[in-house]
């Protein structure tokens, strides 16, 4: 026998949690599934434990897609502080760590189990360790069996994210799911996720373990963060950051030097002429680092027996040092996936596909891709609602 609901949403991760959640409470019968044997596998890892849940800084331009105007809707009529307010009448306890990165003073699994009180306020049936086998359309009506159980309602909603992680049991389903109501792919790659280095560049990769502040550079791309040279090539915040606009081909520019001015190097040879350049670079860089930067400069005279422009040449450099990763590490090691069902398809106000009444799509599923550091959790919250408040 088929049961039958209001809704059905695929994956119990941040979005389906709360767009589950959002239509229970508005007095719909929704039923939410998971292949997983729990709920909100990856919001429990997010931020080290701790769930970096929100950034109180979030803007449309903190986010990539194709349609780089999509999520302003949805982010607009949800927002930081809307979440913050769920969070704290939970008398969650939670801080403000750095550029609006905000994180549970406790456990990750404050979140979780918030998630699932809202559902249960809602009679949201939740059932997991129930893998997907079938899912169709037919006379208005979503068929899914599950666990060997069937259910149809007039909505499905698809938030079982993207491939990154696959160890936690991420796959590209949502993508099968889409392709097989008609709707177009972007093609989803690896995000916020470190880079390798291959060719010349292996040198660095004998830094591993030094980390620095650093401004990295691909194209218009820029961010201001520590960079952490590793056995694979480069990883870091700023690292991760970039790789999300990364492509392979592309060369990253890393200034190693950010607060300094343009001619530093050539004042420091009027101030201290005896002084070197490794000696110069160890004042503000790790020292394995500044003896690797002196060594492939060539520069190891005392500055005082140089010339402006051959110092001139070293300070512009080191202020655009060029790496052409050969990869990443791939949806392993990617905190998330860029890319995904195209927003050309979607309602920016509903999620809702506009060739397929009642199918929605939300989450990490959709090609709206975050920043580092809780962007892509306001995304699962803000896309969660307009489509629970849609169903």
């Amino acid at each position: 026998m088929t049961a039958t609901y209001d809704a059905i949403v695929l994956g119990a991760g941040a979005a389906g949690l709360f767009c589950a959640a959002s239509a229970g409470q508005r007095g719909r019968r929704v039923l939410l599934l998971d292949h997983a044997d729990k709920p909100g596998k990856k919001i429990l890892i997010s931020g080290g434990g701790r769930c970096n849940f929100t950034n109180l800084g979030t803007a449309p331009e903190r986010f990539l897609s194709q349609n780089p105007h999509f999520a302003k809707s949805a982010l607009s009529r949800f927002c930081p502080q809307d979440f913050v307010a769920l969070v704290e009448r939970y008398q969650i306890a939670w801080h403000e760590k750095t550029l609006g990165q905000s994180f549970c003073d406790g456990s990750a699994r404050q979140i979780v189990d918030m998630l699932l009180e809202e559902c249960a306020a809602g009679g949201v049936e939740l059932r997991c360790a129930a893998p997907i086998s079938d899912v169709s359309h037919a006379d208005g009506l979503f068929r899914v069996t599950a666990g060997g159980q069937t259910a149809s309602a007039p909505a499905l909603v698809v938030a079982t994210g993207g491939p990154s992680i696959p160890q936690m049991g991420a796959t590209g389903f949502a993508y099968d799911l889409a392709r097989q109501f008609g709707l177009k792919v972007v093609e989803p790659r690896p995000a916020l996720v470190p880079l390798t280095l291959g060719g010349d560049d292996v040198l660095f990769r004998e830094l591993s373990g030094v980390a620095a502040d650093v401004e990295v550079r691909c194209g218009k791309a820029a961010f201001r963060e520590a960079a952490l040279f590793t056995h694979r090539g480069l990883s870091g915040p700023a690292i991760l950051q970039i790789s999300s606009y990364w492509k392979r081909g592309d060369l990253l520019q890393i200034d190693f030097l950010p607060d300094h001015s343009a001619d530093w190097l050539i004042a420091a040879k009027r101030a201290r002429p005896r002084s070197t350049l490794r000696k110069m670079l160890g004042e503000g860089l790790p020292d394995r680092l500044a003896m690797r930067l002196s060594e492939l400069l060539g520069v190891e005279r005392e500055l005082g027996q140089m010339t402006d422009r051959d110092l001139g040449l070293a300070q512009s450099r080191l202020a655009q040092w060029q790496f052409i990763p050969n990869g990443s590490e791939g949806f392993a090691k990617a905190e998330v996936t860029a890319g995904g069902i195209s927003t050309s398809e979607l309602s920016s106000q509903t999620m809702e596909a506009r060739r397929v009444p009642g199918l929605y799509a939300i989450g990490e599923a959709v090609d709206v891709t975050g920043w580092l550091g809780g962007y892509n959790f306001q995304w699962a919250w803000a896309s969660g609602w307009a489509a629970g408040q849609a169903l």
